[in-house]
């Protein structure tokens, strides 16, 4: 999957981003709040800040562990609320960490990984 859009609304406390299938046409929209909708901004268009911000602290901390975030799998839809995970590689192990889907597209973003969709999460999508 790739961000295929960000929608931040001055007026409303709910942003949105959208996730489009790399090759294909299923998309949806995922609501994350305005912090995780900032910092994403922030990340694609390439802006630092002269202090680490959390997001920038945690791939910090990832990094100085000696891992690197291999990818990022939206793994479940439950009553509305996406559930993600971060999937690292910590030498040659995989550790996965819980993590709401703004959080990780933040850290996917950062580090270049790639945002995978289970096909089940997308049927569901699709069914609504």
């Amino acid at each position: 999957m790739e961000l295929s859009r960000l929608v931040i609304s001055e007026t409303n406390d709910e942003q949105t981003i959208v996730l489009k299938e790399t090759g294909g046409e299923r998309s949806f929209p995922i609501s994350i709040g305005l912090y995780e909708a900032a910092a994403i901004d922030r990340k694609i268009k390439g802006h630092r800040t002269q202090r680490p911000l959390t997001h920038d602290l945690l791939t910090s901390v990832i990094a100085e562990m000696g891992a690197h975030l291999a990818k990022v799998v939206v793994h479940e839809l439950r009553e509305g609320t996406f559930y993600a995970k971060l999937v690292l590689d910590h030498e040659g192990r995989e550790v996965e960490v819980d993590s709401r889907p703004s959080d990780a597209i933040v850290l996917a973003i950062s580090a270049g990984a790639p945002i995978f969709v289970e096909e089940a999460v997308l049927e569901e999508v699709d069914a609504r």
